[in-house]
């Protein structure tokens, strides 16, 4: 039954990009993916008619549909035939003039042949490649199968297309020998075509916010990004601003588009917590290389309380499980963080990673629910504590946001989960 709706969604996928010729950005890698559309996004849409991935439609069924205009119909036989029988219709009957001009498109990669299949019914004209990490490596078994993977979405480009990479990882700058597209590359090193410096979490008045500067063809500019933090963020701002800068756009106007970026839910994003404290919602998702960037994120940040970690299992790491969860532990304690709250089991490997370190036993707390430590934390939170809450999605990490945030009616506008 999946593969024919695969087939179907293929085939009318394939005949609308036919119909309307949009121009097609396609962006994948282990992690900044969604951070890099919604700054993408953020920019384009000055100029154009964009449309891009909604929620986790990154995949055999959700990139057909974000081509398409349509929302999941899950298990409902009778909506995926409303689904097919819609989109028929408005193939053969009319032209949508509304239809997007520019499509961003996340393409996710759980299995071998994932991109290459995804590639096969979106031909990009721009592909973008974030950052190789070990999600999913259970699937895969090494790093160097996940870049090769994620390599494909270059397999499709012409010397017409354009290529964006990131030069500060060791798998994807060697890449451009990949590809007969035009390339970009940014990142921190110095060889970078946007070349990323400064990067830094600041205090803006009652809030927080990451500023960067950007250098390009010898010009140096300033940027903030407002509500926003991290390294990921400034390095998905560089990403669209490479975009930016090929559609032809000044760097004033991407200044503008930029200025209204907002991360998606669960990534990194501030949220005021009980007792005038901060929350830092990761909760998305999380592997071992996102865990450390939030560790650095919530270390580097001003405060005059308590510094909290509260992180959940790392999961689909397969045989790198235990070992990347004490690396976490160990992450951990170098960077000098407080307090530290584990849920699950997988999550015990980072209390010995942490206690073989050198952290106080007593400043660890493990828990098998998320409930019971949203519970624990609530009664624990002082004034002016950082929370960073991080976990992989099978752990619902939303629901200890949801028992510390100070606003829990804001729930189902804020989070990336149901809490109830």
């Amino acid at each position: 039954m999946k593969k024919v709706l695969y087939f179907i969604l293929g085939f009318l996928s394939k005949a609308v990009l036919a119909k309307y010729r949009p121009k097609v950005i396609a962006i994948t890698g282990s992690v900044g993916k969604t951070s890099a559309k919604e700054a993408i996004f953020a920019v384009l849409q000055e100029k154009y008619k964009v449309r891009r991935n909604i929620k986790n439609y990154n995949n055999e069924i959700g990139l057909p549909l974000t081509i398409l205009g349509k929302n999941s119909a899950q298990s409902n036989y009778w909506k995926w035939l409303k689904i097919f029988f819609s989109s028929f219709f408005s193939l053969l009957v009319f032209k949508n003039k509304k239809y997007p001009e520019i499509l961003i498109l996340e393409m996710g990669a759980d299995h071998p042949g994932d991109i290459s299949y995804l590639t096969s019914i979106a031909k990009p004209d721009v592909a973008v490649l974030t950052k190789i990490g070990a999600s999913h490596i259970e699937f895969f078994g090494s790093l160097e199968k996940i870049a090769e993977e994620k390599s494909q979405i270059l397999a499709r480009l012409t010397e017409k297309d354009l290529a964006i990479l990131n030069e500060d990882d060791q798998f994807i700058r060697t890449f451009r020998n990949k590809t007969k597209a035009k390339v970009f590359s940014f990142g921190q090193a110095e060889q970078s075509d946007i070349k990323l410096s400064q990067v830094k979490i600041v205090k803006n008045g009652f809030n927080f916010a990451t500023t960067f500067q950007v250098t390009y063809q010898g010009q140096t500019e300033e940027f903030v990004l407002s509500k926003v933090l991290g390294t990921q963020h400034a390095s998905a701002a560089a990403v669209a601003i490479a975009i930016a800068l090929d559609f032809g756009f000044s760097l004033a106007e991407i200044k503008k588009g930029l200025a209204k970026y907002i991360p998606a839910k669960g990534r990194t994003n501030l949220i005021k917590g009980i007792k005038n404290s901060w929350v830092i919602d990761d909760t998305y998702n999380s592997s071992p290389q996102s865990s450390k960037v939030a560790i650095e994120i919530l270390a580097s940040m001003e405060s005059s309380g308590r510094k909290i970690a509260v992180l959940g299992d790392m999961l689909e790491l397969g045989k790198e499980t235990e070992k990347a969860h004490q690396d976490l532990g160990q992450q951990v304690f170098a960077a000098g963080i407080d307090y530290l709250f584990l849920i699950g089991e997988r999550s015990r490997d980072i209390k010995r990673g942490a206690l073989l370190a050198g952290m106080d036993e007593d400043h660890i707390f493990h828990f098998p629910f998320t409930i019971e430590a949203g519970y624990f934390l609530q009664d624990r939170i002082k004034e002016d504590d950082l929370i960073l809450i991080k976990g992989s999605r099978g752990m619902k990490m939303e629901q200890v946001v949801y028992e510390v945030m100070a606003k829990p009616w804001e729930a189902e506008e804020l989070l990336v989960g149901p809490v109830k």
